[in-house]
């Protein structure tokens, strides 16, 4: 099975970023697995596993009672790399599996079977039918389990209003840019289905019951530590590549020296940078 991505994005290049994203958030991973693991959870499903920072997460919060983590990704560079990472951490109570497959396909139903809780952090968005997807994410949960998606919140803001070069404002263009890539991104997906509807319906019409949602704060103040400058640069590196056709030939000079070392506006010289965005996370349970 290939590695392919619907969205078009190279994923296993990103490895280093969503390691380090895990890296920063580490705290904040333990507390929701802990969140979300329950005495009777015996079994959990990371569909879209990533670096494996959740999944550790999930490893660590059932090592007292012991069970099995399941990594699922469509690419293998990230589901190697992700198991390698669990395992170190997980303890001998907790089994650690992968299956490589493509949350797109019910070919998933067919390779990963169901668990008392599965896992799914911003990968519905990426599919071309999200309701197809949050369906047979559905059809895995054990009868009074618990599907667990995290979609949306609130976008990542790490800069302040005025920069000293440029036009203020930057951010909030930059991610106006990226929400026109987004769309354009999904209406190019091969067989693209509009979802019209927000998560929890979403959830309710794929059979849950019982479906509610949360918020959770990733905060990281000014000033910056050596990680969240990382993450900043990351970010804004990202942005520049995606928002390039969309953006402004003048945005677009400022993001370039912001990012180059030898400028005196260099963003990695500012003490006033920061990393503060919010996730929402959605849960169902399966009827019983």
């Amino acid at each position: 099975m290939s590695g392919h991505s619907h969205d078009g994005l190279d994923w296993a290049a990103l490895l280093g970023h969503l390691r380090q994203n895990d890296e920063l958030n580490v705290d904040t991973l333990r507390e929701l697995a802990g969140r979300l693991v329950g005495p009777q959870t015996r079994r959990v499903v990371d569909v879209g596993s990533g670096a494996g920072g959740m999944s550790t997460a999930f490893a660590e919060a059932m090592s007292g009672a012991g069970g099995t983590v399941e990594l699922v990704d469509g690419v293998p560079e990230l589901l190697d790399a992700a198991a390698a990472c669990v395992r170190a951490a997980a303890g001998p109570q907790v089994e650690v599996g992968t299956v490589q497959a493509d949350a797109a396909s019910d070919e998933l139903l067919d390779l990963v079977s169901r668990a008392d809780l599965v896992f799914a952090s911003a990968v519905v968005h990426h599919l071309p039918d999200q309701q197809r997807g949050i369906d047979r994410l559905a059809a895995l949960v054990n009868p009074g389990g618990r599907l667990v998606l995290v979609e949306g919140g609130l976008e990542q803001r790490c800069l302040p209003w005025d920069l000293g070069v440029g036009e203020p404002g930057l951010q909030q263009r930059l991610l106006a840019a990226w929400g026109e890539w987004f769309r354009q991104m999904r209406a190019g997906m091969d067989g693209a289905v509009r979802l019209p509807v927000g998560w929890n319906r979403a959830m309710t019409e794929g059979g849950l019951t019982d479906v509610y949602s949360f918020s959770y704060l990733v905060d990281h103040p000014a000033p910056p530590t050596d990680r969240v400058y990382e993450a900043v640069l990351h970010w804004l590196s990202r942005l520049r590549e995606i928002v390039g056709e969309w953006g402004s030939e003048a945005d677009l000079d400022t993001v370039d020296q912001l990012l180059d070392p030898d400028s005196p506006n260099y963003v990695g010289g500012r003490d006033d940078v920061f990393l503060l965005t919010a996730h929402t996370v959605h849960v169902g349970t399966a009827p019983a």
